[in-house]
């Protein structure tokens, strides 16, 4: 059986797999969803410099503290910064990477660099509070951006969101080893709608497993079933 560890983007926490982990569970495998530190139920130790190193640091310990080797490590949207990173410094616990409609970085890039547009529209919608520049506010303009369309879903996830440090977007991933991390097997979930600037699409189809669900961004909430059928083949050898 495999172990998933599934990595939640900005401004959501390990609750947004709520749907998805028992799917997994059921099929015989182990499932951590952490929440990065700042955010969801650890919203109480969001402080000045928390960055994306901190965020990749609570991914790294736990995998150490608990002794897990042959991971499936998953991240979604923002956590496919973190599961690089993840990868860089925990490779031989690393098994399989999943990207959830994520960010896939190249070394020395930030999510501002690589998702420009979005990063934008939230800077503009920035707030501090507590000497903390946060971003993805639950009632900003990004939460429309999360594709979660059913009224008592929509009401379910701003209730759970919480604002993110801006530092953890626009801090450069540093990698010391991209080529051991580009060795690493990969499966590239994404969201039909992310697919359509030319050649991004083509560009996904070159991992070990490529799949695609016509759905909103936050697909683990909006179509977890589908999404578990996905991830059980790539629990399967190649």
């Amino acid at each position: 059986m495999a172990t998933f560890v599934l990595v939640h983007g900005g401004g959501h926490g390990g609750w947004c797999y709520g749907r998805l982990s028992p799917l997994l569970r059921t099929a015989g495998h182990t499932v951590l969803a952490p929440t990065l530190t700042g955010l969801g139920e650890r919203k109480h130790l969001l402080r000045p410099g928390i960055d994306l190193d901190t965020h990749i640091t609570d991914v790294v310990n736990m995998l150490e503290y608990e002794d897990l080797t042959d991971v499936i490590l998953a991240g979604h949207s923002y956590g496919g910064m973190v599961i690089t990173g993840v990868a860089d410094r925990a490779a031989p616990r690393i098994g399989h990477l999943v990207f959830l409609d994520a960010a896939h970085p190249k070394n020395g890039e930030s999510l501002a660099d690589i998702a420009a547009p979005m990063m934008a529209m939230a800077r503009n919608e920035m707030r501090v509070v507590d000497g903390v520049e946060l971003v993805l506010w639950p009632d900003s303009q990004a939460v429309a951006h999360y594709g979660v369309t059913d009224a008592a879903d929509f009401a379910w996830l701003k209730s759970k969101l919480t604002p993110h440090p801006w530092k953890c977007f626009t801090q450069k991933l540093l990698l010391t080893n991209e080529t051991a991390v580009g060795r690493i097997p990969r499966t590239n979930i994404c969201c039909t709608a992310g697919l359509q600037a030319p050649g991004y699409r083509e560009e996904m189809q070159k991992a070990e497993r490529f799949f695609e669900i016509d759905t909103g961004h936050d697909l683990m909430i909006t179509r977890p079933r589908a999404v578990a059928d996905m991830l059980l083949q790539v629990a399967q050898p190649v």
